[in-house]
């Protein structure tokens, strides 16, 4: 029996039963209204991201499905859909960091072990509009993979890992801070005090100022992270004091300049300075030597002390790399591997541009319509993050698998030692011709020789 209907119809409502189920359990449209989403017309926000969100997985682009002849599921045209990306009342970095927040506290931390380290990750990634000439706030950017300046913006991102799951929670798309290399400047009809205006100043903000903004309002929605990790690119003694203040340790990469200075002893030494002076391990030793150095004080005039970890560059025999950890009580080992988990955030960088259409599904010129746009992309990740973790992790079966924990548990203990007698009584009666009574007698005997709970346990089941 042959059908008309397309071959991955089936995976179509099984993504969308995925989405409307996610969007049910963790109440999306109460979180939309506390986010001031308000519809302006007969379609509810709720309807438009749930569409949205299951646009890339479609296979088609906006115009081809809009477009369809078959469009009775859809109730509306383009121009609902580019009001929605477009209202700047819209707070889309608060509604980010709510879902995120579900997710974890009520998810992922009963997953995970108190004993276990979660991490706050940061780190930037070209947000590229190289063929865009009339974008709010457009810039010229460096980018450091084709190491040449472009058009577009640097998309700094704030996630959480527990070491198995990352997950996106805040990020702004950095303009540039020096005007002179600003393409565009803000559209004139934005109202001030709506939060679009408020992501357009901070899009002018230097990278170091907006990290400790996106920090800070991470804290504030109580997700537990006991450490913050980054690459090179910012870790100067400054900003990591300013992460001090805010009560989380800081492990990071250093890079090897020559104004950077560290208090050692009472010296003021910079990084390859410091490596001459500390004595090394022999042999081939992964980590080579480690130091306690100052790297600022606090208001009242307490010294803020780091451990700066000297490990091996694999890459390079001769090198060397730089690890510093504010946390100077962690083991040298504990520090490697913890920094370890940073890479999860580049992992994600390559599913959001490959997979989930970052800075591709949409071409719109303002400002609110790419962080719409990024933000229901990053939520799109958490879906598939949340379904990954949940197809992998044993424990996410709930009471059931605690339940048949407890039963197997009991097999091994009362079964199994039944069947262990049951056997016995059936070898000596085909080896060795044995009678009844005598097997009778080598089991009684054998069972008064075992601990009293077993005992008990045998003489129940027989």
């Amino acid at each position: 029996m042959t059908t008309i209907l397309p071959e991955n119809k089936s995976f179509e409502n099984e993504r969308k039963i995925l989405i409307t189920r996610f969007l049910k359990d963790h109440h999306i449209g109460k979180m939309l209204n506390q986010c001031n989403f308000r519809k302006t017309k007969g379609i509810p926000c709720l309807h438009l991201l749930e569409f949205l969100i299951l646009l890339v997985f479609s296979g088609k682009n906006l115009y081809r499905i809009l477009a369809a002849k078959n469009r009775d599921s859809f109730e509306f045209h383009k121009d609902c859909v580019y009001r929605f990306l477009n209202d700047c009342h819209y707070n889309w970095r608060k509604f980010l960091l709510m879902i995120g927040s579900s997710v974890i506290r009520n998810y992922l931390a009963p997953l995970t072990s108190e004993k276990r380290v979660n991490v706050f990750i940061v780190d930037d990634s070209l947000y590229s509009r190289s063929r865009s000439k009339a974008v709010e706030l457009l810039a010229r950017v460096k980018d450091h993979v084709a190491n040449k300046y472009v058009k577009g913006f640097r998309m700094l991102t704030l996630g959480w890992s527990d070491g198995n799951t990352f997950l996106p929670l805040a990020f702004t798309l950095l303009s540039s801070a020096d005007e002179s290399n600003r393409l565009c400047g803000v559209a004139s009809h934005i109202d001030k005090r709506t939060n679009g205006y408020a992501r357009r100043k901070e899009a002018q903000f230097k990278s170091t100022d907006a990290l400790i903004n996106l920090l800070k309002q991470a804290q504030s929605y109580m997700i537990p992270a006991s450490y913050l990790l980054f690459d090179s690119w910012f870790a100067f003694p400054s900003v990591i004091c300013k992460i001090r203040e805010l009560k989380i340790h800081t492990i990071c990469m250093l890079k090897a300049l020559p104004k950077i200075y560290y208090g050692y002893g009472d010296k003021r030494l910079n990084l390859k300075s410091l490596y001459a002076a500390v004595k090394k391990k022999r042999g081939r030793a992964k980590t080579l030597a480690s130091v306690i150095v100052t790297i600022g004080y606090k208001e009242d005039g307490t010294p803020i002390q780091a451990k700066i970890l000297f490990v091996r560059d694999k890459n390079r025999s001769r090198e060397w790399l730089a690890l510093l950890s504010t946390d100077i009580e962690l083991q040298d080992e504990e520090i490697v591997r913890i920094y370890g988990k940073r890479w999860d955030i580049e992992i994600f960088f390559k599913m959001a541009k490959s997979h989930l259409r970052l800075a591709k599904e949409f071409q719109g010129r303002s400002y609110d319509s790419m962080v719409a746009h990024t933000t229901i992309v990053f939520i799109r990740y958490i879906i598939l993050a949340l379904e990954s973790r949940c197809g992998q992790d044993q424990r996410t079966i709930g009471e059931l698998f605690f339940a048949c924990c407890d039963e197997l548990k009991d097999l091994s203990l009362i079964e199994a030692l039944q069947r262990v007698f049951t056997l016995l009584q059936s070898s000596l009666q085909a080896c060795f011709q044995a009678t009844e009574a005598e097997i009778r007698k080598l089991l009684a005997f054998l069972i008064d020789a075992l601990p009293k709970c077993f005992k008990e346990k045998l003489a129940f089941c027989s």
